[in-house]
């Protein structure tokens, strides 16, 4: 099994930047696709980007296309959010969340793929 610790929350004016990170336990973490999600008070939890086993492919939601970027290094078993031109609606909880993927390439869009999530960490954006 895998254990998700997310870090690099906190509280941001809007237009500020934050770059969240994911720390994997284990040795297999080149064996998952890997994803970020989040979720404010009152929704549900949505997708913001993922990215395949060996970073190859990634996605991103189309609304923040151009201001959030996933990447990961397996070497050091990590997987980071930089965001970009924070908006008080990026207000919520993010959370990392890891999927067993035997296709190298493949990128899970989808909650109910994620094997593994981590704790979360807020993030605030104020007016």
């Amino acid at each position: 099994q895998v254990q998700l610790v997310e870090s690099g929350g906190g509280l941001v004016q809007a237009g500020g930047s934050l770059r969240l990170s994911c720390a994997t336990s284990g040795r297999t973490f080149n064996s998952y696709a890997m994803g970020w999600f989040r979720q404010a008070p009152g929704k549900e939890r949505e997708l913001v980007a993922a990215i395949s086993r060996i970073g190859r492919n990634t996605y991103s939601v189309d609304s923040l296309k151009g201001r959030f970027t996933i990447s990961r290094d397996n070497a050091k078993s990590m997987v980071y959010l930089q965001m970009n031109s924070l908006k008080p609606e990026d207000t919520a909880v993010y959370y990392c969340a890891a999927d067993f993927a035997s296709n190298p390439n493949y990128v899970a869009r989808l909650s109910r793929e994620y094997d593994y999530w981590g704790q979360g960490t807020q993030v605030t954006v104020s007016s």
